[in-house]
């Protein structure tokens, strides 16, 4: 790996899991695919201390930096009828 590289070399968490990326900025949408997470979940950056959580839309441009946690939730069921046997 040539050490340009090397200096854009960050460590993300997203659901938990270790990914390694060499971007400086990611879409909402490609850090879902790096995870395999469904298209249609919502992704959220995790903030610090009291601030909330941000939703992350898939086409928004997101500036990496190491350490970073996202995780991803499926879409809202609230209000759905539960199925009737």
């Amino acid at each position: 790996m040539a050490e340009d590289e090397k200096k854009h070399e960050f460590t993300i968490f997203i659901d938990a899991v270790k990914y390694v990326v060499n971007k400086t900025s990611m879409t909402g949408a490609e850090i879902k695919a790096l995870a395999h997470i469904d298209a249609q979940y919502q992704l959220f950056l995790e903030e610090q201390g009291d601030r909330p959580d941000r939703a992350i839309a898939d086409s928004e441009a997101v500036s990496i930096r190491q350490d970073m946690h996202f995780y991803a939730i499926p879409p809202a069921t609230m209000g759905r009828e539960p199925n009737k046997a």
